[in-house]
């Protein structure tokens, strides 16, 4: 069944994956960028390139009207994280309900998930105090999501610190929800793109965050 899929942050490594696997698969995609002048390439077939800011509820309503579902692989890393990714997620609450958009997938980050209850990657001692304040954005915008009312069927698909652009694809993916994954904790674009399209295609997870990384290893 061909969907119609909105993906803001699509010039992104994993927002053209997530392009590319959805494509392969027969649906729509209308391509969000900032500029598109700069994506020209993405253009074309079933790819619809246009302009638009995650942040701006607005902007978010009015591209996503008529689309099945939505998925946020954007990110700034020239603004403050909490501020980039609580605007964003306030914007996809509010605009994709106008839209009457119901499924969502929003990307997070592997330092938000535990290592045993009640204590994640980012809780160590030792971690990096800037690495610490930028994953206080996905926090805080996983806080949001958690209040969002039963209306959008949202989950934060969780790749692990090593999303490795030059990793092989293997075409498969193993998942934990809320839990970071025993090594090795690395992930191909590709396969990453394929655990999101199943989800989009199939929705099995909800409200949580799903952990993905690679099949072997397990």
């Amino acid at each position: 069944m061909s969907n119609d899929i909105i993906i803001f942050g699509a010039g992104g490594r994993v927002g053209r994956a997530a392009v590319a696997e959805a494509v392969t698969r027969g649906h729509r995609v209308t391509a969000v960028v900032r500029d598109p002048a700069k994506h020209r390439d993405l253009g074309g077939g079933r790819i619809t390139v246009v302009q638009g800011d995650v942040t701006d509820p607005h902007a978010v309503a009015a591209l996503a009207e008529g689309h099945d579902a939505a998925l946020n692989a954007s990110v700034r890393l020239d603004i403050d994280s909490q501020e980039f990714f609580t605007a964003a997620a306030k914007a996809l609450i509010t605009g994709l309900g106008e839209a009457g958009v119901r499924r969502l997938l929003t990307l997070g980050i592997a330092t938000t998930l535990e290592t045993s209850p009640g204590v994640r990657i980012m809780d160590a001692p030792d971690f990096p105090q800037a690495w610490r304040t930028f994953a206080q954005g996905h926090v805080a915008e996983y806080d949001l999501l958690l209040k969002a009312g039963p209306q959008l069927d949202w989950l934060m698909v969780v790749p692990p610190l090593d999303l490795n652009a030059d990793a092989d694809p293997t075409g498969a993916y193993r998942t934990a929800i809320g839990t970071a994954l025993a090594a090795p904790g690395l992930i191909a674009h590709a396969d990453l793109a394929i655990a999101i399209l199943d989800e989009i295609e199939t929705p099995r997870h909800s409200r949580v965050q799903l952990a993905v990384a690679a099949l072997h290893g397990s």
